[in-house]
């Protein structure tokens, strides 16, 4: 087992609360549209800090912007207290970012069990799958010889969910893990979800259109809109601030 994939709580519950993605005044163009202006955000370390926002108000540039897909214009993006708007994407993850995006990107040909091991593709060849996943979801240890593309789109999102912890993230980043999932699979994220961040060893940023699963989850709150945050705050204050109204579609 490697222990320090999922690190319980006792090891790092000190470090519950601490600054770990610092987003400083990110502007990104397409062409002459300025897609991103002037964004800012903070995750921190035990927390969950949720981005909602109606479809093409730059939700995923922001996220590919995060991984390096796309270089941005001006700004500034630290991770740990270390700048790393410059790296690659690949030395991002390396640096501590999970990523599970839109669409869940699963190998359909390959089997769960090979789709979990592209999780470990950058460490050490032996290291075993950490079988706290299987804790986690356990349906994924039913099911490791059969091929991703043979799963439900539920089953699938736990999947990519499970490969990305499995490359020790400090900071997971979940974008709309509600899409096309069927509820009794929603609540299981969730509450993953939320068991993740109160060990304190990662910080999650999600991106949700889902306004009831954001407001459950959210410790952090902030609204897009347009290539802006419009509004943001303490989750508890989203129901209290009409939160809903500003996503509604």
């Amino acid at each position: 087992m490697v222990a320090d994939v999922m690190e319980r709580p006792a090891a790092a519950a000190a470090g519950a609360g601490q600054a770990l993605l610092d987003l400083k005044g990110i502007n990104q163009y397409y062409g002459g549209s300025h897609i991103l202006r002037d964004v800012s955000l903070k995750v921190s370390m035990g927390k969950v800090t949720v981005l909602l926002g109606r479809n093409g108000v730059g939700k995923t540039t922001l996220l590919k912007s995060l991984m390096g897909v796309v270089p941005i214009k001006s700004g500034e993006i630290h991770l740990q207290g270390k700048r790393i708007d410059a790296l690659p994407a690949y030395e991002r993850v390396r640096a501590g970012i999970g990523f599970v995006p839109q669409g869940r990107e699963i190998f359909g040909r390959l089997t769960v069990e090979e789709n979990l091991r592209m999780g470990l593709a950058y460490l050490p060849g032996r290291t075993p799958i950490d079988p706290e996943v299987f804790d986690l979801f356990p349906v994924l240890k039913q099911m490791l010889a059969r091929r991703g593309g043979d799963l439900s789109g539920g089953q699938q999102q736990q999947l990519a969910i499970a490969r990305a912890l499995l490359a020790r993230p400090k900071l997971l980043v979940l974008d709309e893990p509600t899409e096309g999932i069927q509820p009794s699979i929603i609540k299981d994220i969730g509450r993953v979800i939320r068991m993740l961040a109160e060990r304190g060893t990662m910080g999650i940023l999600l991106v949700e259109q889902y306004y009831d699963f954001a407001e459950e989850l959210a410790d952090e709150y902030l609204v897009m809109e347009r290539g802006e945050v419009i509004a943001s705050g303490p989750g508890s204050e989203m129901k209290e601030k009409n939160i809903r109204q500003l996503v509604a579609i």
